[in-house]
């Protein structure tokens, strides 16, 4: 009778290979790769009438401002807006992505959308992909059951407050909120609040700056107030402009290919 071996499957549990390859690493002296610090300051309270979010409009990529004006503040439904921070394609992506489930489940019921429908889908979508989606909200809107603010985690996790912060900032704009939040705020008072957060942030984190986006949600309706606040204006703009005669600028020589050769202006 011939011997008949069989292959068995490998066993479970965590493996430790890794590990010992990145101290082997650590020991020649080789750095691990750093996480990338993304900035924003994002927040949100809850006021007598509805909810009030706010964001700075700062746009990163390292240590490069890339956009000074961007819009943090996503549309989800008519009474609901959510604050993005994090990796700017994601938030983009995912808010985008709810929005459309969110419209075709009215067209489906042929009621308002609910705030806590917005929070499974965000958080589901996220908890699925276990924080590689890198996107840190804070949902806020008014429904049929009242007012409500959420903040959802990149990893999918989530809380339900009367204020909250999120972002680089998140920790300048909450000394704010816990040292003057009151419930039954009105919403002057709540905007005032929200504004100076968002400039606590904008002053004491170089990731956040710019300007103040503010977004009033109440029963049935809602106000986006873009640009709110201008707390950097630009000290300083020539009168003449910046204008460059032709030929002014060095163009760049391309070494002849396959008998032809070409300038490019710069």
């Amino acid at each position: 009778m011939a011997n008949t071996t069989f292959e068995l499957p490998p066993k479970g549990g965590f493996s430790f290979d890794l590990c010992r390859r990145n101290e082997m690493l650590a020991k020649k002296g080789v750095q691990p790769p750093s996480f990338r610090k993304t900035g924003t300051t994002i927040v949100g309270l809850v006021f007598k009438d509805g909810v009030i979010l706010g964001a700075d409009t700062r746009a990163t990529e390292g240590p490069i401002v890339c956009d000074k004006n961007c819009e943090k503040i996503h549309y989800m439904a008519p009474n609901i807006y959510c604050c993005g921070a994090g990796t700017a394609a994601d938030t983009e992506a995912v808010t985008d992505m709810v929005s459309s489930q969110l419209e075709l489940h009215r067209y489906a019921t042929g009621r308002e959308s609910r705030v806590v429908t917005a929070l499974t889908l965000l958080k589901s979508h996220l908890y699925s992909y276990q924080g590689h989606v890198s996107a840190a909200l804070v949902l806020g809107g008014v429904d049929c059951t009242g007012p409500h603010l959420h903040t959802i985690y990149p990893h999918g996790s989530t809380d339900t407050l009367p204020f909250a912060t999120m972002g680089s900032g998140s920790l300048a704009a909450m000394a704010m909120f816990e040292s003057r939040y009151k419930e039954g705020m009105t919403r002057e008072e709540g905007i005032k609040l929200v504004c100076g957060a968002i400039c606590s942030g904008i002053f004491n984190d170089l990731g956040s700056g710019s300007n103040v986006d503010v977004c009033v949600i109440t029963k049935g309706q809602r106000e986006y107030l873009r640009n709110y606040a201008l707390p950097n204006p630009r000290t300083y703009v020539s009168s003449k402009g910046y204008s460059f005669a032709k030929g002014h600028t060095v163009g760049i020589s391309i070494e002849p290919v396959f008998g032809f050769s070409f300038k490019l202006p710069i």
